[in-house]
């Protein structure tokens, strides 16, 4: 039924990812399919790398450290965004039909008051994407 799964994964909340890491793994081991975790960071220094350089390394890493605890192979894939908070929907839209992604498995949180005004991220890429789109809270 799938054969490319992509999970979008924010290393700064790396602890809230387990679940939707979780479900990308027994997804992956059901039906057969890739697995690839995309990250996403500034070519300025971060609170989680000092360069894109240093953060495809430590993406690198935490998909070896996942994928031995959840026994499916995770691809890492980093991006480069100017200002995620502008075009990161569009960096990880780019990232999914790159991979050629048919589904995508992503971490959400329960909505705020700022998500019935402005849409999250995970309900743009349900809403704008021409691949499934899997939320997990």
């Amino acid at each position: 039924m799938f054969s490319k799964i992509m999970v979008p994964v924010d290393l700064r909340h790396a602890d809230r990812m387990d679940k939707a890491l979780t479900v990308a793994a027994n997804l992956a081991n059901q039906y057969g399919a890739e697995a690839h975790i995309v990250g996403v960071t500034l070519s300025a220094p971060t609170e989680v790398a000092h360069s894109p350089e240093e953060f495809s390394d430590k993406l690198a890493a935490f998909a070896s450290d996942r994928s031995t605890a959840l026994g499916v192979t995770l691809k890492p894939h980093a991006e480069v965004s100017h200002d995620t908070a502008v075009d990161l929907d569009d960096v990880l839209s780019r990232s999914a039909e790159a991979i050629g992604a048919d589904l995508i498995v992503m971490a959400s949180h329960v909505p705020g008051l700022a998500d019935y005004i402005f849409a999250s991220n995970a309900g743009y890429l349900a809403s704008h994407s021409s691949m499934s789109v899997f939320v997990v809270r």
